[in-house]
């Protein structure tokens, strides 16, 4: 793949794993040959995924808000930054750009970003591949989550399985360039039999 996006921490997190995984796949984009897209931070998990990716040789580009840029926590070593009005127009961008998505531990605006592209793909806006890296179980409780909404048939499990997770950099770029979406046709019709049926 041409160019990945990933979303994670703004944050370092308490264990030195996180700092390391980072590297490591700042390191994977180097091999793979594969632009990063981000959010262009120059602080937490972000910015040593940025830095191994430049000090690599490749392309690191970031897409940040203009109020984020105010707040001086812009990366200004990045092969290119993209300045946003808006979080919103940030994450279209990044759809956009981005030929796929990796998912590493962060916070809320990490789940929003997840989130998003989940839903993504589950409208058919796109059918790029999303893929967590499920550092130490760090996304086993999200992903507990969305079994009980298949079981309570809130989440449609074709939906559950487009997730791609591993906790092994390289098993998780290989599923993501031989990611073939799963096929969901069906599913608004069949929720609108649901709806008028009986209760």
């Amino acid at each position: 793949m041409k160019s990945i996006c990933v979303f994670c921490g703004s944050s370092m997190g308490n264990k030195e794993i996180y700092k390391s995984k980072s590297k490591e796949l700042g390191e994977a984009f180097l091999k793979n040959k594969t632009s990063l897209i981000y959010g262009g931070a120059n602080v937490g998990l972000m910015r040593i995924i940025a830095d191994t990716v430049l000090e690599g040789g490749g392309e690191a580009i970031g897409i940040m808000p203009n109020h984020l840029v105010e707040k001086e926590v812009a990366h200004l070593g990045l092969t290119k930054m993209y300045i946003t009005e808006s979080m919103q127009e940030r994450k279209v961008l990044m759809a956009k750009m981005s030929e796929a998505f990796i998912a590493m531990p962060g916070g809320i605006g990490t789940l929003d970003e997840v989130a998003e592209m989940l839903t993504y793909n589950q409208l058919r806006i796109h059918d790029k591949p999303i893929g967590l890296l499920n550092i130490e179980g760090y996304f086993d409780h999200l992903l507990k989550f969305l079994d009980h909404a298949v079981e309570e048939k809130y989440v449609r499990e074709e939906h559950r399985k487009n997730i791609i997770v591993d906790d092994n950099i390289d098993a998780l770029f290989e599923k993501l360039n031989n990611y073939k979406p799963v096929l969901m046709d069906k599913w608004i019709h069949e929720i609108k039999e649901e709806s008028h049926g009986k209760v």
